[in-house]
């Protein structure tokens, strides 16, 4: 029997299925090949896996019927050639771009790195810290998106095919694994690697403040934002002068005052 790919929910479905399965194998890829021995533990997976439930649940309030709202009032203003296979990829890469200069937006301006800031205070990448997020960003990302959505015309199944990729693309460039030299120089030349989020990852502001491509590297190399700096197995991870804390001191971050900017 056929799947419909038209339908929402069959995409949907679809998404999760693929997207459990990736982080299956990254999973397995993690504990074959590690990078750096593990640290951290299971009380930072499940500070992780705490926020990560939060966005289920928003997701599901909020999150889902934004995007769909967007997508049925888009402005109609595609002619009737541009759809097909040629049209998705033009709308992924439309999508890459913008939450590339979105990435870099939420560590200009200092209220949106209030939320952003939760993400990079894990203090130990893998798989797990790509589900790492604030709430506040999640929902602000997804109005923002919605705008994007509505004013270019893009198509609920290009914008779900666009999470499944942001989702692939972020457990695979998140994760603890060590890939051989010759294919993470290859793969570096177009997609974003470990090696180049772990950098981004560096507790060095000017690290920090790099490598915001989501999907692909090229970005970075065209606007100038890619860092030379090379990854390696003592590297940092995290904010700067700024350690990890608990699950419910994570939620409550962003909203508290703080000396200086932000």
């Amino acid at each position: 029997m056929m799947l419909d790919m038209s339908d929402p929910q069959t995409l949907t479905i679809a998404k999760g299925l693929a997207v459990a399965a990736w982080i299956g194998l990254i999973l397995t890829a993690e504990r074959a090949a590690p990078a750096v021995v593990r640290r951290g533990g299971w009380p930072r997976i499940l500070r992780n896996a705490g926020l990560f439930a939060v966005n289920i649940g928003l997701s599901r309030l909020a999150v889902i019927p934004i995007t769909v709202l967007a997508t049925s009032m888009t402005l109609d203003w595609r002619p009737a050639w541009w759809d097909g296979g040629w049209a998705l990829l033009a709308d992924l890469l439309i999508l890459d771009l913008w939450i590339y200069f979105w990435h870099r937006a939420n560590h200009a301006v200092p209220f949106l790195w209030r939320f952003h800031e939760i993400h990079h205070l894990d203090e130990f990448l893998d798989a797990s810290s790509a589900v790492r997020f604030h709430a506040g960003e999640v929902l602000m990302s997804a109005a923002v998106r919605a705008v994007v959505i509505v004013l270019l015309d893009i198509p609920l199944a290009s914008v779900l095919a666009f999470e499944t990729l942001v989702l692939v693309a972020s457990v695979f460039q998140h994760s603890n694994t060590r890939l051989p030299g010759w294919l993470e120089k290859a793969l570096s030349t177009v997609i974003v690697t470990p090696s180049i989020h772990w950098v981004h990852h560096h507790a060095v502001r000017q690290d920090t403040d790099s490598n915001y491509g989501t999907a692909l590297s090229v970005w970075d190399r065209i606007f100038a934002t890619l860092s030379p700096t090379p990854r390696t197995p003592e590297m940092a991870i995290g904010v700067e002068r700024l350690h990890d804390t608990g699950f419910l001191a994570l939620l409550v971050r962003p909203f508290k005052s703080r000396s200086g900017s932000g």
